[in-house]
């Protein structure tokens, strides 16, 4: 029995559940006690540094791992590639429709007063800079780009490195072996740092509740509302879609509750990769499949961001009594695809992307304060959603593609096998350093 087993049947209450009695405590302090609960958020900072500080090791041990090991069957690999990107648009779009569907029934920005918005918005970037943005995706200094925030190079690299151990044969095994403990070891460290997530779900909510306070949502409760109906479609469609590929979808949802909850309550969905990536190869998901989607649909697929940025785009147009005519619409779907992928590389993320569709429109860009104030509570809907629409991806591109699950016994005989590695190559370092002292 592996450690993190062990140490999951030692809990009182399976960490789904400490993360939800966090999640309803947080809520209960920071309306009740606010003066203490603003004190709490260095806690859960701390918590989401923490991850972070795992996230760049993970993604490039992962990548590398992944496209070495699917490096040796180039049809395999460009065949998953291939399968992941067209179904990243088609769900790119189909978000887009049901964000602006959703919009023309229920117009929750009609009526809504806007004369603050133009006082209290800050300056925002309204493009992005394609240029910059694909000459950034090829690092000058790897060292540098992991010491950033943005993936994208690390991904590139990590990519390029895989294919070229792949190319070079045997002389690859010494890395690929440091690599993998490497791998190993971070999500040794991921289990540690997802034990405390309760506790910083508890500090981080309670400091949402208590800044922002449950009347800004009402402000703005019919948008808030629509989002989270759009939200649900969302989900009643993956459902469906799971179970057209032969899947159990509420096996699914289970399964992957710890990663989903944690992404609600802290609204970053790079904390949640780790454990998305562990409790996938857990389900029987080969590591190389999970190394090499997972990350890609976390750079292009945020289907609950986009469906929000459709429906963000249609309020504030009602607002404005911009008319959403055809043109109109399609010009959102075009400048919303786009957007949605490029907006990751520069700061302020979603809001550029909406600033960006508002632009093309019409709509002043000063708008944003609006919907800004709430962002934080549709920001943990979406990050949720998107975390599930990961999870589908990963699955459908098995189904096309072919891909067996790897049955339960077969990872714990991965897990033993990588346990036992360490420990030999442990005992031969031992061995070295007794002998080389009796030599001395």
């Amino acid at each position: 029995m592996s450690s993190s087993t062990a140490s999951k049947k030692k809990r009182l209450l399976p960490l789904p559940i400490q993360m939800l009695i966090g999640l309803a405590l947080g809520i209960g302090c920071g309306m009740v006690a606010p003066a203490l609960a603003t004190k709490l958020m260095p806690v859960g900072t701390a918590f989401v540094q923490a991850v972070k500080m795992i996230v760049v090791p993970l993604v490039f041990t992962a990548i590398t791992l992944g496209i070495y090991q699917m490096g040796h069957n180039a049809r395999a690999l460009g065949r998953v590639s291939a399968i992941s990107l067209i179904y990243f648009f088609i769900a790119t779009l189909v978000s887009i429709v049901i964000g602006l569907g959703l919009n023309a029934i229920f117009h929750p920005g009609l009526g809504a007063n806007l004369a603050a918005a133009h006082a209290s918005a800050k300056p925002i970037a309204a493009s992005v800079d394609w240029t910059k943005f694909f000459l950034e995706m090829i690092p000058s200094n790897i060292f540098a780009a992991m010491s950033g925030s943005n993936l994208l190079p690390v991904l590139v690299f990590a990519v390029l490195l895989g294919l070229a151990l792949s190319s070079i044969g045997a002389r690859a095994k010494p890395l690929v072996g440091v690599l993998d403990a490497l791998m190993g070891a971070v999500f040794k460290l991921t289990d540690w740092i997802i034990s405390l997530s309760p506790l910083a779900i508890f500090a981080i909510i309670s400091w949402l509740f208590a800044t922002q306070g449950i009347g800004t949502i009402l402000a703005l409760v019919k948008l808030v509302g629509t989002m989270y109906l759009g939200l649900g479609v969302l989900l009643v469609l993956f459902w469906i879609l799971l179970k057209a590929i032969g899947e159990k979808p509420w096996a699914t949802t289970r399964a992957i509750g710890e990663p989903v909850i944690l992404a609600f309550a802290t609204r970053s969905s790079e904390a949640t990769l780790p454990l998305h990536m562990e409790k996938l190869i857990a389900m029987g998901v080969p590591k190389a499949i999970a190394s090499v989607v997972l990350p890609l649909g976390y750079a292009f697929n945020r289907d609950g961001s986009i469906m929000y940025f459709a429906l963000a785009v249609g309020f504030l147009a009602d607002a404005y009594h911009v008319p959403l005519d055809m043109p109109t619409l399609l010009s959102i779907v075009l400048v919303t695809t786009l957007a949605s992928k490029g907006s990751a590389n520069v700061p302020s993320g979603g809001l550029v992307a909406i600033a960006m569709v508002l632009t093309t429109i019409g709509v002043p860009i000063e708008a944003l304060a609006i919907i800004a104030g709430v962002d934080a509570f549709l920001d943990m809907g979406r990050t949720a959603i998107n975390v599930f629409s990961n999870t589908v991806a990963i699955k459908l591109v098995m189904k096309l593609a072919g891909i067996p699950y790897e049955s339960p016994e077969a990872v714990q005989a991965a897990l033993a096998a990588e346990s036992e590695s360490v420990q030999s190559a442990r005992s031969a370092s031992d061995g070295s350093h007794a002998h080389g002292q009796e030599f001395a």
